[in-house]
């Protein structure tokens, strides 16, 4: 175990400096933030003056090594619009997006599971062909598109809860929560709804190859002998199998609804980090830019170790393998 441990950190650590350096040199070549932030008629000792102050008149390797150094010291930079620490005001907008995403991936768990174990176990059944098609459609619909008709649809035609927003909220040891108050809960249920749908499909699709996977195998086939109840193969043997890959997929889905809620939050006016970094981008605010990225790399990383120390704890074949 300790052999896999140190391996994932090594991994994790060479993608992080590897990623990194792409970051910044990208970030770097998508333009000049001075056209954004100094007035074009400005005197030429301004404009200089400003490069300085921002490190900017340096050349690119000496810029990324102070970067460096200062991400050790926990220090992403400033930025140049908000005046506040990019990292700061990251975790400012980062509550918003995160009760989003849990939100939508409770409604994708929860109704995705029952769909699919329905699915497998009635595999020619009309109502599975319907599951099946359904779930194709919500992950080859844009995201965009199906918040638009969800605006059109629940907002504006019928009335029932509101286009965008946040609502109001309460603050719960320093955080706010939309999660506590009915006009927060009542904003959140598009928007949710929304990023639901992409890992819900998924979800459906994984149970329903798992369930009819298993349902072939010999351990199925030995309790059926047994004369165990169908719903109980399902529920206390199927499930318990299928389980691993859709507690891999959902902690990789996790981190991908976190980092690439950009569409639904820019739809819904969602005050979360996805809208945090469109704004960034239109203002070439470097800062928050490269420390919104290296956020979501090192989640994605996180939650890839985390995922695969509880798939070692649910199966050690997989801690044996990787270790190797």
């Amino acid at each position: 175990m300790g052999a896999f441990l140190v391996r994932l950190l090594f991994q994790g650590i060479v993608t992080l400096l590897v990623v990194s350096i792409i970051i910044f040199v990208g970030v770097f070549a998508i333009g000049n933030p001075l056209y954004v932030l100094v007035d074009p008629s400005a005197p030429a000792e301004v404009v200089q003056e400003t490069l300085r102050q921002l490190g900017l008149d340096r050349p690119l390797h000496e810029q990324y090594v102070r970067f460096v150094l200062s991400a050790l010291r926990g220090d992403l930079g400033t930025s140049y619009v908000h005046a506040l620490p990019s990292l700061e005001l990251i975790a400012s907008r980062l509550p918003a997006t995160l009760e989003l995403v849990v939100a939508g991936l409770v409604i994708a768990f929860l109704v995705g599971v029952p769909l699919g174990l329905l699915a497998g176990y009635m595999a020619n059944n009309w109502l599975a062909r319907l599951i099946s098609s359904l779930s194709i459609l919500g992950i080859s619909l844009p995201t965009f598109w199906i918040a638009l008709i969800m605006i059109i649809v629940f907002s504006l035609e019928l009335g029932w809860v509101p286009t965008g927003g946040r609502g109001d909220v309460a603050t719960v040891l320093g955080i706010e929560t939309s999660l506590l108050t009915a006009s927060g809960l009542a904003h959140m249920a598009l928007p949710a709804l929304a990023l639901s749908l992409f890992p819900l499909a998924l979800i459906i699709r994984l149970t329903r190859a798992g369930v009819r996977e298993h349902n072939r195998m010999d351990y199925v086939k030995f309790a059926r002998a047994m004369g165990i109840s169908p719903q109980r193969i399902l529920v206390s043997y199927v499930l318990r199998n299928i389980l691993i890959p859709i507690v891999t997929m959902m902690g990789l889905i996790f981190g991908t609804l976190v980092a690439f809620a950009v569409v639904t939050e820019t739809v819904f006016a969602w005050p979360g980090i996805g809208k945090l970094i469109i704004d960034s981008i239109k203002v070439s605010d470097r800062p928050v830019i490269i420390a919104y990225l290296l956020f979501v790399v090192t989640m994605f990383l996180v939650i890839s170790f985390i995922v695969d120390l509880i798939t070692a704890a649910l199966d050690p074949r997989i801690r044996l393998v990787k270790a190797s």
